[in-house]
């Protein structure tokens, strides 16, 4: 394979298992900022960002949907224009429609309000189907079923670190307004019902903070981004 080249202050960890697990471990081990490990051995992409913030868990939890705002970036200048990706709250993603991959998120605490050592963000996209009988899940697509077969991982992983970088960039100098508008413009659900933390209700939008505006008969109720980390 050709040397992946990542932009500055980011560096490369090619890995053979869960790029996820494997960040997270680094990251517990004390890893730099910026390493990006990396699984690009199979038909599926598998890579983590390995972030060390300077603000509480709560506003540095906005990097799962910026990583997905820098996905669709990526994958927008790599792939047809007619491809469309929408960002689910979870972290899911969805390409033309159909699940296609995923972010998620873990931490060294849970505490919103405690600045937190390490925070780490996976992503995860098929290029192929899981099986030969893809017309069994029509709620689930990869991103060769979906006109992108051109698009190489190698190419996607880098434009992605890129699209993070730079994201991050803007969301550090210039706060949170920016990333709120263009990730609103790709957001699935909104106005629509969606169940989260045991409540059920209609999904109004996010707050400042990216936590998800739940109304049902009892409220509006605030679901933090932090009930969506895993334990590394």
């Amino acid at each position: 394979m050709t040397c992946l080249r990542f932009p500055p202050l980011m560096s490369g960890a090619p890995c053979s298992g869960d790029a996820f697990a494997t960040a997270c471990q680094k990251a517990v081990l004390g890893c730099d900022a910026g390493l990006v490990c990396h699984n690009l051995s199979g038909t599926t992409l598998e890579a983590a960002i390995v972030f060390t913030p300077e603000v509480p868990l709560g506003r540095a939890m906005a990097m799962l949907p910026l990583c997905g705002v820098g996905f669709q970036n990526a994958l927008g200048a790599l792939a047809p224009p007619e491809v469309a990706v929408h960002l689910d709250w979870t972290g899911g993603i969805l390409v033309n429609g159909a699940s296609c991959g995923r972010l998620r998120a873990a931490a060294s605490t849970d505490d919103t309000k405690a600045v937190p050592d390490w925070l780490v963000i996976g992503l995860t996209v098929p290029f192929l189907p899981e099986d030969d009988r893809p017309g069994d899940h029509p709620d689930r697509t990869a991103l060769y079923a979906e006109g992108c077969a051109e698009v190489e991982a190698q190419a996607l992983l880098e434009a992605w670190a890129r699209h993070v970088l730079n994201q991050t960039a803007r969301w550090e100098s210039d706060g949170p307004r920016a990333l709120h508008a263009e990730w609103r413009g790709m957001a699935h659900g909104i106005g629509e019902t969606a169940t989260q933390a045991g409540r059920t209700g209609t999904y109004l939008g996010v707050d400042e903070e990216f936590g998800m505006l739940l109304r049902d008969e009892e409220g509006t109720h605030l679901i933090p981004l932090t009930t969506l980390l895993e334990s590394p």
